[in-house]
């Protein structure tokens, strides 16, 4: 499908990667994977043909149809969402054009019997059938199933592309890559701007998808449940294996282990035979067998052990001063930007030390809330701060904010006081900008490279509550760890705004869930809050079908029938749940065996078959829950 052979690409005398070679073939979904800055975004690039190649070949087979997803986009103004997500169908427009001129035609003329009139017949006829085979008649109902899917809703399909934010227009972008007919998809950060269940839905799309993917991301789960082949790309190599993400970490490192243990056992034989060198050379008699070793060490090929690119910023939030015990409080507070409510009537009250996520689908005021909280936003209704808060706050774009003009150095320097600017290079390089790297223009630096410099910055202010929007935007893996490290140990209060979900992962224990202008609490981390999000929305389509039955059902007049009906009920529903208890138990307990040892776990006989008809008991003990409560509910 697609050839890569002895590709190097260099940039001001120093190589990003250096005669690599691989091959895409259908089915394949890689993970391209590496540092900021080791030219991930660039091959794509080279892929899609957009920039000259130093050397090396890529070879494409014949009539191969690439779709790529940039990060950079630009739409037509006056489109909405419909007509813009359309532009993916451009052949099936184009007949359509075609098809309204002939139908004019027709419709206008009269000499029925004329040859010139049969062969618009002909042609009608010819279109109508390439435009059958094309898709034509089911493009727009796959396009507002897309659309939903990545997070539309069917009110959003006439309002113009340009009264959505970047984020929105992305995922416009996304979804007419969707409905292209590609062979290969090439997609560049594809998750920064889509929220949880947004990035659930992608990944059944990709999962069914028969192309060839190539991703680069740095969402360790995302990658993990999409991908099932991983390149990496470090110090201008790369390393190619058929396993998705966390399991070509363990591999590469068994594989590391092997190079170690065998350049030590030949480095051995290599010591003896220097030894036995040295030994024979003084005797005449074993000169030639000196010579002979001589000539058997020249041709040993020494083994060599990968390198790895191990370097990764040090991040260590340092707390200014303790502050009061409630931080921030929040009290009937509104937002609408023109005659869109964002917001509604928000009741909140943030506890020093807390961690806090706040997630749900973009536009539903996540980002406006943390606004308003750092005091960048006007608003309706009471905010109060704290005793003593100092807020550190990262924003969602906030690498737009350096100055393409400056230097490194010079954007921390003008960003110092005279406390710390004396620790401006020891910052900076604690974030991986050493020696001469600090005098490199802001604008040349990679998305993950200006939100490490971001992150420098903060440390300049001094803080208490750190309130971070969507931080591990362009972030690699390795620094993201850091990152996660760096809100784990800090010991203030922390508000985050995430879609990342092993970002979040144990990271905080309460999380907002921001939907229809409310927020509403869910007292654990991520993992808690979609659990409990699944059984609601499972609960909530069981429920509308329950209502739709009760409805036929005439309701029983006597009294103490129904009474003897609504104890039967109950008993039943008491046995259900104590079902549905055991049963999570069983499958929560499997689970965690699954994350342990997945490999002794799934090597037990029939064990999917019998993992699967677990949940299906479960999903089935449901549903019997939903109707017995409804039903007990209109008796009671």
């Amino acid at each position: 499908m697609l050839n890569v052979h002895n590709l190097s690409v260099s940039f001001g005398g120093e190589y990003l990667f250096e005669e690599i070679s691989f091959r895409l073939n259908g089915g394949n979904r890689a993970g391209l994977v590496g540092k900021n800055g080791a030219g991930k975004s660039t091959l794509l690039k080279l892929l899609n043909k957009d920039m000259p190649l130093d050397t090396g070949v890529i070879a494409i087979e014949k009539d191969i149809k690439i779709g790529f997803l940039r990060q950079d986009i630009d739409f037509v103004e006056g489109r909405s969402v419909l007509d813009e997500a359309y532009q993916a169908f451009e052949e099936i427009k184009a007949l359509e054009l075609k098809l309204d001129e002939i139908n004019h035609q027709l419709a206008e003329r009269t000499d029925y019997e004329s040859d010139s009139y049969s062969q618009l017949i002909i042609d009608l006829n010819d279109v109508s059938h390439h435009y059958e085979i094309l898709g034509g008649y089911n493009y727009q109902g796959e396009t507002e199933k897309i659309l939903q899917g990545l997070g539309f809703r069917r009110e959003d399909f006439d309002k113009k592309t340009e009264t959505f934010s970047g984020g929105w227009r992305m995922r416009i972008e996304l979804a007419k890559l969707l409905l292209q007919t590609n062979d290969v998809l090439l997609l560049d950060e594809p998750t920064n701007h889509l929220d949880i269940e947004s990035i659930i839905w992608f990944e059944q799309f990709l999962n069914n998808y028969t192309g060839a993917v190539v991703i680069v991301s740095h969402d360790k789960m995302f990658l993990d449940n999409v991908t099932n082949r991983t390149i990496e790309i470090s110090l201008g190599r790369i390393y190619d294996y058929n396993k998705p993400y966390t399991e070509y970490l363990v591999l590469r490192n068994e594989i590391k282990q092997q190079q170690v243990n065998a350049q030590k056992n030949q480095e051995k034989e290599i010591q003896q035979a220097e030894r036995l060198i040295e030994k024979f050379r003084a005797k005449s008699t074993k000169a030639s067998m000196a010579q002979s070793l001589i000539k058997k060490l020249d041709k040993i090929e020494r083994i060599e052990v990968d390198e790895d690119d191990n370097s990764v910023m040090s991040l260590r939030f340092p707390i200014s001063v303790v502050p009061g015990k409630v931080v921030v409080e929040i009290e009937n507070l509104s937002k609408a930007y023109g005659n869109n409510l964002v917001l509604n009537d928000i009741n909140l009250l943030i506890e020093r030390d807390t961690k806090t996520a706040f997630v749900g689908q973009n536009g539903q005021g996540k980002s406006t809330l943390a606004k308003i909280i750092v005091g960048e936003l006007k608003h309706e209704g009471h905010l109060k701060l704290g005793h003593n808060v100092q807020i550190g706050y990262f924003a969602q774009n906030q690498a737009e904010y350096l100055d393409g003009n400056k230097t490194i150095l010079d954007t921390m320097i003008d960003a110092a006081n005279e406390k710390n600017r004396s620790k401006v290079r020891d910052i900076l390089g604690s974030f991986l900008f050493r020696g001469d790297e600090v005098d490199k223009y802001v604008k040349v630096l990679s998305g993950g490279e200006r939100n490490r410099l971001a992150l420098a910055k903060m440390l300049l202010q001094p803080f208490n509550v750190l309130v971070m929007d969507e931080p591990t935007n362009h972030l690699d893996i390795k620094s993201k760890n850091v990152l996660k490290q760096a809100c784990l140990n800090f010991e203030g209060t922390l508000i985050l705004v995430s879609h990342d979900r092993d970002f979040l992962q144990g990271l905080t224990n309460k999380v907002y869930e921001f939907k229809d202008q409310k927020i509403r609490e869910y007292l654990g981390d991520v993992d808690f809050y979609l659990e409990q999000r699944k059984v609601e929305n499972f609960r909530a389509i069981e429920k509308k079908q329950a209502v739709v039955v009760e409805k036929a059902k005439p309701k029983s007049t006597n009294s103490f029938q129904d009474q003897k009906k609504l104890k039967s009920l109950k008993n039943q529903l008491s046995s259900v749940e104590s079902k549905i208890g055991s049963l999570e138990k069983e499958i929560k307990e499997i689970d965690h065996k699954l994350l342990v040892d997945y490999d002794a776990t799934i090597a037990k006989p029939n064990f999917f078959d019998g993992y699967q008809a677990k949940k299906k008991k479960l999903e089935t003990l449901m549903q019997n829950w939903e109707i017995l409560t409804i039903d007990i509910e209109s008796l009671g």
